[in-house]
């Protein structure tokens, strides 16, 4: 008989989600005096979204979740014994399925600008990890190198695209350059990217540094919405490339 998941932070299990497009009965929300247009179709979208209603039912603190999720299931780098770094981890949606699936022997650092409420079995810093200490400062969270860095930041837009494009790139290089510093032999680079995905300079870099570089969009990201993930995985320093 097979086990059940046991849910967040559950322990070294993956658990198979089948979240099904919300076909019934579709919740309508009233303009209220003083909310906007645009704020209303957001609460709808929110109150009918599928994935929202199952991160809310399996206790995620995001519908990210499932994106995490879903790009493991492909690749699958989330593995007992980890030593895992969430860049830009609050909520902390990634991180909870990162001890999931990793359980209660792997190392799992987040760190964010923003206070994130606590997580068993994680820990969790507040900071800037393009601050120079940073990379020391984890992996002495990690007692060691990390295995995987991952990275579902996005910048704030401006909605003026090539500024927008040109930030998104400047975020995704510099995640990179951190995670370069952090990463075990043979380690693991997640990171969000927008439409087009990853530029072509940091692409030849990770293409030289990585034995394998995909990108991928999960399902779970909404269809109207621009990003999508390189994943890139055998990590190897410039001295190990033959």
């Amino acid at each position: 008989m097979a086990k059940k998941s046991t849910g967040p932070g559950g322990g070294g299990k993956r658990t198979n989600h089948n979240v099904n497009d919300a076909r019934g009965l579709q919740v309508r929300v009233k303009t209220a005096r003083g909310r906007k247009l645009s704020s209303t179709l957001w609460l709808q979208r929110q109150l009918n979204d599928p994935y929202v209603l199952e991160a809310q039912r399996l206790g995620y603190r995001g519908r990210a979740a499932f994106k995490l999720a879903e790009i493991d299931d492909k690749h699958q780098f989330l593995k007992p014994n980890a030593r895992i770094v969430d860049l830009g981890c609050a909520p902390g949606g990634w991180t909870q399925v990162a001890l999931e699936r990793c359980g209660e022997t792997a190392r799992i650092v987040g760190i964010d600008l923003l206070e994130c409420d606590p997580i068993p079995g994680a820990t969790l810093l507040v900071g800037d990890f393009m601050d120079d200490d940073a990379p020391d400062r984890l992996k002495a969270v990690l007692r060691g190198q990390a295995d995987i860095v991952m990275s579902d930041m996005a910048s704030n837009t401006t909605g003026h695209p090539p500024t927008d494009h040109l930030r998104v790139v400047a975020l995704v290089e510099t995640a990179y350059h951190f995670a370069a510093e952090v990463l075990a032999p043979n380690g693991t680079f997640i990171a969000k990217v927008f439409s087009g995905g990853t530029e072509n300079d940091l692409l030849q870099i990770l293409k030289k540094d990585f034995t394998k570089v995909f990108h991928m969009k999960p399902k779970s990201s909404r269809k109207e919405s621009p990003e999508m993930y390189v994943v890139a995985v055998g990590f190897r320093r410039e001295n190990d490339v033959q």
